[in-house]
């Protein structure tokens, strides 16, 4: 999800909308989220939070995210056991993931047809489906 204005105020709104209390830390780690929407590491998130703020610590941030994805406000990308990244676009979408370089591409979902997919276990509902490509430069 894109905010079309990208202010704190906005941002505590959001969270609000989501049922999180917008605690200063939120906001900002909300900020550092949306004002330029992109795949982003929690590492890379407390980096930019603590270049404004140093007094977000790497657990508020990683337990913040955590809060985020829970209500829905973020996606969760694991891309590999090692790398985490965090989407701020929740609509439905694929992604390329380039191995040599660690760059996270939207793909449309509308372009990704799916077929075969195993009979689900009785009393289970598909809650939804990630697909991630994973490239390398050709040899």
């Amino acid at each position: 999800m894109e905010l079309e204005n990208h202010t704190r105020e906005s941002v505590a709104q959001l969270l609000r909308s989501h049922g999180i209390n917008p605690t200063h830390q939120r906001i900002e780690i909300g900020f550092a989220l949306f004002e330029n929407p992109q795949h982003r590491s929690a590492d890379e998130i407390l980096a930019m939070v603590n270049a404004r703020h140093t007094e977000t610590s790497k657990a508020t941030v990683y337990n913040t995210l955590k809060l985020f994805v829970d209500k829905g406000m973020v996606r969760e990308l694991i891309v590999d056991p090692n790398k985490v990244f965090y989407d701020p676009n929740t609509s439905a979408h694929h992604h390329f993931y380039e191995v040599a370089t660690g760059e996270l591409t939207d793909i449309p979902a509308a372009g990704v047809h799916i077929e075969g997919l195993p009979q689900l276990p009785p009393g289970m509902v598909t809650e939804g489906i990630e697909i991630i490509v994973r490239t390398r430069p050709g040899r």
